[in-house]
């Protein structure tokens, strides 16, 4: 090579250098640019209050076509039957077995570094994060504490008995307390602020708000949960639909027509989740956003609530506050352009307590060992067969007598006044013959009896605030 080729050389890559550098960072930025996650979280909606999911009284068109543009799953499980409970599963990773907080009662998570939450590991991958809506980190949670645990920002309800009240006297940001003075709470159920407009509001701007980091935002609505109230516009098309009976009480207010309120409030919900993701299409930031619903237990029956007319459980048995299907077997839609084929569904079986491991693994970092999720990254990717499964799914629930649940492959074992009695006698269905769970198989199956019976006392460890098993009253 001569010193006049030599020059031309040293030219070029000078000339070039600027534009492969260019290229090489754009790449390594496009490599390592982490995806933004929303997770909506409803209250009370039960497995069939979605069209998608079979509803054919009212129509979900937003979520109908998230589903469309990403994954259904139809054997997906909330952490309990009722809210608290269920939240914790799903910000700690760990089932009512291992979790600290186990039960509905004005009590919170503890400090870090116990009860880790999803969005403590989220921050420490340089996730920007929120709660807004309902605070999940307990049922009657202090000023400040979801920011204690990992949340940068909160804003909602720190209580979830003031959070049936859909006009309250307050709410929190962070820990400011932001007074309503024309709301009435739960002594008059009426006022000028709808606290879902300012949630959905704040959520938006949150989201808007992110520009230079990935961001977690947990979206724990309130919809459908009592008080029985939507405003009118989202309520209209169903009045005089359906028959109706007058509920008038105390606690929940009063509601002439509960029918049309409930497709009212679940028609609202849907139209939130529309307008999250219009947002996000404005923004430009759908193609990267990884947003995920579910509700976090089956559908109730207070405040004049009518389940069954809706099939609000679709068609399986139970509602709220049982362990049966229709107490925790959950809606389940998960969208991501680019790695969710559209239109897919899957029937693996999967829980709260997988959505953890699932997140951190989504943001590359690492997932703790001590947890009972398995990540659902490889059945998002399409990869089903390197996705793990559970050996089984275990549940267990402080009301009604006490109530335990085992689901191992097709077979669900469940236990009522389980804290009672000890030899309380244990009921086994098989779902893939008897979903609906109305044919007892047990006497037929004592090998299996015998080894869910097992797995119900092996799955867990003692609450450390109120014991499962009620010695004293044991029979």
């Amino acid at each position: 090579m001569n010193k006049l080729q030599y020059l031309k050389i040293i030219f070029t890559l000078f000339i070039l250098f600027p534009v492969i550098h260019s290229c090489t960072k754009n790449k390594s930025k496009e490599t390592y640019v982490k995806p933004n996650i929303i997770y909506i979280l409803a209250d009370d909606l039960g497995y069939g209050d979605l069209s998608v999911y079979g509803q054919t009284h009212f129509q979900t068109p937003n979520l109908d076509k998230m589903a469309a543009e990403g994954m259904l799953f139809t054997q997906h499980y909330a952490g309990s039957t009722v809210c608290a409970p269920s939240r914790s599963t799903l910000l700690t990773g760990m089932h009512t077995g291992h979790g600290y907080v186990r039960f509905n009662g004005d009590y919170q998570m503890r400090p870090d570094p116990q009860d880790i939450t999803v969005a403590r590991y989220l921050k420490s991958a340089g996730y920007k994060t929120a709660m807004i809506g309902k605070s999940s980190t307990g049922c009657l949670t202090e000023p400040g504490q979801p920011n204690a645990k990992g949340f940068d920002h909160f804003f909602g309800y720190l209580g979830h008995g003031q959070a049936h009240a859909y006009f309250p006297k307050y709410l929190h940001r962070n820990s400011q307390q932001i007074d309503f003075p024309e709301n009435g709470g739960s002594k008059t159920w009426t006022g000028e602020t709808y606290s879902p407009d300012l949630i959905l509001d704040e959520a938006l701007t949150f989201i808007k708000d992110q520009k230079d980091t990935s961001f977690f935002l947990f979206y724990a609505s309130c919809l459908p949960h009592a008080q029985m109230y939507v405003p009118e516009e989202f309520k209209k098309d169903y009045v005089g639909k359906f028959p109706e009976q007058p509920f008038s009480g105390q606690h929940y207010g009063t509601t002439s027509d509960p029918n049309a309120t409930t497709a009212g409030m679940i028609t609202r919900l849907d139209w939130e989740v529309g307008k999250i993701m219009a947002h996000l299409k404005k923004l430009g930031l759908d193609k990267n956003t990884v947003v995920m619903f579910s509700s976090d237990n089956g559908p109730h029956k207070e405040g004049g609530r009518v389940p069954d007319f809706f099939n609000s459980s679709g068609g399986f048995r139970g509602i709220k506050r049982d362990l049966y299907e229709g107490g925790i077997r959950m809606p389940f839609i998960v969208r991501w352009p680019g790695v969710i084929k559209p239109g897919s569904k899957s029937d693996h079986i999967s829980a709260f307590w997988d959505v953890l491991p699932t997140l951190t693994e989504i943001a590359g970092v690492d997932t703790p060992n001590n947890i009972d999720g398995i990540s659902l990254l490889p059945t998002l990717k399409g990869e089903d067969l390197n996705q793990k499964k559970h050996e089984y799914l275990y549940w267990e629930f402080y009301e009604g007598g006490g109530k335990q649940a085992v689901r191992k492959e097709n077979w669900k074992a469940v236990k009522l006044d389980a804290r009672q009695n000890l030899s309380a006698p244990l009921e086994l269905y098989d779902l893939s013959k008897d979903p609906q769970e109305q044919k007892n198989i047990a006497s037929k199956n004592p090998d299996i009896v015998k080894e869910m019976e097992e797995i119900m006392r092996s799955a867990r460890f003692e609450s450390e605030v109120i014991p499962f098993f009620n010695t004293k009253g044991i029979k």
